[in-house]
């Protein structure tokens, strides 16, 4: 039997992920190792996310039903507005500048809209943006993962050319192993930016979607304050 017929006999037949980052070269595990744990941390964000933002919108369809039913907005707001959900920060933000401009009496109706008005933007505009903020990390393994494993991808091939170096062969034994272990980086890196990418589009407009039903709402309390300033004048 020659060498080359029992190096087919020993040469595995399938790829062994586990093998490949055992062999990898120490640079090439630390760079599989932290897109590893990217993705792990991209995963969580994405079932945390969506279980957030369903959970977040039923709550909100209930909290609004009930607030339009209500009779008068501020007991609403004074009997049942601690719920920690967005619109109940926006409408507190609403109804507690409403209470301090109308406190000594409505002398300039025009500043008290464009106060309730300012006071409730800046609650939908932090609300937005505490939704948001967990996305940036999607935003950074999605466009940085593929740069990451490219780095241990090269390392991995030149570690290969060293090899071929110091053995004084160039046969595709010696080359192989090598840049298949620096080829699965780039495969890991992969597989952590591309649902970080898809989850931060999906969740982007998710996100919009709901700043713009809480700008509704804020628009809709807004009008009511209005024609209370009105009737008041």
């Amino acid at each position: 039997m020659t060498a080359l017929t029992l190096l087919a006999a020993s040469a595995p037949t399938r790829l062994d992920p586990l093998e490949l980052f055992l062999d990898a070269d120490i640079v090439v595990q630390l760079v599989m190792a932290g897109l590893i744990l990217a993705s792990i941390w991209v995963w969580a964000i994405i079932i945390g996310f969506s279980l957030r933002m369903r959970g977040l919108t039923s709550k909100t369809q209930e909290y609004e039903a009930e607030f339009w039913q209500a009779e008068s907005f501020d007991r609403f707001m004074s009997e049942r507005g601690g719920k920690d959900l967005p619109p109940a920060r926006v409408a507190s933000s609403g109804v507690a500048e409403w209470r301090r401009s109308t406190k000594a009496g409505v002398k300039d109706p025009d500043g008290v809209r464009q106060r309730i008005a300012s006071a409730m933007e800046g609650q939908v505009a932090a609300e937005a943006d505490d939704l948001a903020h967990k996305l940036n990390f999607l935003a950074t393994v999605g466009s940085v993962a593929p740069f990451v494993g490219l780095f241990g991808t090269v390392w991995g091939i030149m570690n290969s050319f060293f090899q071929i170096g110091a053995q004084e062969s160039s046969s595709l034994a010696v080359v192989a192993p090598g840049i298949s272990e620096a080829l699965f980086a780039t495969a890991i890196g992969l597989f952590a930016a591309i649902p970080a990418v898809i989850a931060y589009n999906r969740f982007s407009h998710s996100v919009n979607r709901y700043e713009a039903r809480l700008h509704r709402f804020s628009d809709r309390l807004h009008a009511s304050f209005s024609r209370q300033l009105e009737s008041a004048v």
